[in-house]
């Protein structure tokens, strides 16, 4: 598994969001992106997350930030979660996980214990450009939000 770092350039993919819309991320040249790996929706630590980013959205949209979520999960689950839990940022299927790879975002890591291969927990800031200024890996769902707002320099709304 590679690891991406920042300067590198983002990888391009189009993925459905949780209606089935493709969604691409050289469409959203000219604009910033988080875009945020998490293992499964509606689970306890990735409602966390997504809470977290649901919540902070007045900040990070004010900043110039399109957030964008990614799993593994089908789109239907993605809407559920979404319409569940108020979400209003895109969240993306990526079931084969080939943009988790991509981004470094799938290898091997230890839960409870045993080492298993699956989701690594990431987010990536991308620039107008298409390049990424932040990658962070193995992050807790827990309090993730409120560090990548400290780190870009947004307060919270």
């Amino acid at each position: 598994m590679t690891q991406l770092e920042p300067g590198a350039s983002a990888p391009d993919f189009t993925l459905s969001d949780q209606d089935g819309v493709p969604v691409a991320l050289s469409d959203l040249r000219g604009r910033r992106v988080v875009l945020y790996f998490y293992p499964a929706a509606m689970t306890p630590g990735c409602t966390t997350q997504a809470c977290d980013f649901r919540d902070s959205m007045g900040s990070l949209q004010g900043a110039g930030y399109t957030v964008l979520g990614v799993s593994r999960d089908e789109t239907a689950t993605l809407r559920t979660f979404r319409e569940r839990d108020g979400l209003t940022f895109s969240l993306l299927s990526d079931p084969d996980h080939a943009v988790h790879d991509a981004y470094g975002a799938w290898g091997e890591k230890v839960n409870y214990g045993k080492v298993i291969e699956g989701v690594l927990r990431s987010t990536f800031v991308i620039d107008e450009k298409g390049v990424i200024v932040q990658a962070l890996y193995n992050v807790k769902a827990t309090g993730h939000v409120a560090r990548l707002r400290k780190l870009l320099g947004i307060d919270a709304a």
